[in-house]
């Protein structure tokens, strides 16, 4: 789950990591009264779940209450379009109000989990900023990674060298590593999986503060942080992505092709994407639906699937071991009889019960198309999706 920024920095001062002081509104009339309490030049800053909010218009400055209110309102409740976003955009719901930063160095910092050594990492770059993604492809040496033993936690050495490796003067250290360590215990304490600030300013006065801030907390922590996850703002989340938890469907997320994808397996829906771009197609989601040995579960993940505007074919490739090949056939059936799909469906199906599946199927008197293979599967859905 995402936070959003003045969300994240709420976190991050109870953890005694420095912030600019701000206030967030989430409606034109909180600005008037907040008028006597604004500070000049104001950063209006939209909240968005995406990062280049500058660069699109999100994030400006103004140098009196009439520029604030202005700019408030062309972007409250309007819809801000990243990269990040695609063209849709997301919904502007709440504004963040800064007070103006003496901004003299802009530094890269984040903690994150290393799966390869299972533990937390820190990663930094004296080159902060709007284009940090630019950095980590032009000069990957500029990005730096400090392993921390998650049972021993930060160690001041530790910190030293990364005041070394962002640049910093030596007088700086303390600041560092107060920050750091707040960064890591709000990790831990948060299961969280990424902490971003970009850019970790160095102000004019010498004072180390986290001008913006991502945060992402780990969805399967959900049962012991709800305090968090009651901040959740779906308004953000993809709407087929939230029909699809609301169906009891962990594992679909919305992808930009126009295949849509009912796979039982993680590995299996990975290498079903694959085999659909190896044959020239796109794939519009991953759904992994388990064992889900309920007709009722394989109705309500076609639904999902069938109402993605995007999908003009769809591919069902089922390998049964625990999950059975018969039911997902039902489900299939019930799914077309009840118009729950329209588009033109290829199915693929091997393991527990198949014969019981493909006569489920031949007998149902709807339209499908059965392959007998793997790649056969891809290579027609790919042409059923060109028509």
């Amino acid at each position: 789950m995402k936070l959003h920024e003045y969300q994240a920095k709420n976190i991050l001062k109870n953890y005694e990591v420095a912030v600019p002081s701000g206030t967030v509104i989430n409606n034109i009339d909180d600005l008037t009264k907040l008028e006597k309490n604004l500070t000049y030049p104001t950063v209006v800053k939209a909240q968005v779940h995406s990062g280049a909010r500058g660069k699109a218009g999100g994030i400006k400055i103004a140098k009196d209450f009439k520029e604030v209110n202005e700019t408030v309102k062309s972007l409250l409740g309007e819809k801000l379009v990243t990269h990040q976003t695609g063209e849709k955009g997301l919904p502007i719901n709440a504004i963040l109000l800064e007070e103006a930063i003496d901004i003299q160095q802009e530094l890269y910092l984040a903690i994150t989990i290393d799966g390869s050594v299972s533990n937390p990492i820190f990663i930094s770059s004296p080159q902060g900023g709007m284009d940090i993604e630019a950095v980590a492809e032009k000069d990957p040496g500029a990005i730096l990674t400090t392993m921390i033993n998650a049972d021993v936690g930060l160690m001041t050495f530790q910190s030293q060298e990364i005041n070394e490796q962002l640049n910093l003067e030596k007088e700086m250290m303390p600041q560092l590593h107060k920050i750091l360590t707040g960064l890591f215990n709000a990790f831990i304490h948060s299961d969280s999986s990424l902490i971003e600030i970009n850019p970790l300013v160095v102000t004019g006065d010498g004072q180390l503060i986290a001008a913006d801030t991502k945060f992402s907390i780990d969805d399967n922590a959900a049962f012991r942080q709800q305090e968090i996850f009651d901040i959740r703002d779906k308004s953000q989340e993809d709407e087929l992505e939230l029909l699809a938890e609301d169906n009891g469907i962990q594992n679909y997320i919305k992808l930009d092709g126009n295949i849509g994808c009912l796979v039982n397996g993680a590995g299996l829906a990975m290498a079903t994407m694959d085999a659909i771009k190896f044959s020239g197609g796109s794939p519009a989601n991953f759904l992994d639906i388990g064992t889900a040995n309920n007709p009722e579960a394989v109705v309500a993940a076609l639904k999902i699937i069938g109402s993605d505007p995007d999908v003009r074919a769809i591919f069902i490739n089922i390998f049964g071991g625990l999950a059975r090949t018969d039911i997902i056939a039902e489900g299939f059936v019930k799914a077309k009889k009840d118009g729950v799909i329209q588009q033109p469906t290829i199915i693929r199906l091997a393991g527990t019960n198949v014969e019981d599946g493909k006569r489920i199927l031949k007998e149902s008197n709807v339209d499908f198309e059965l392959a007998d293979g793997f790649a056969e599967g891809a290579d027609l859905v790919v042409k059923v999706s060109n028509k």
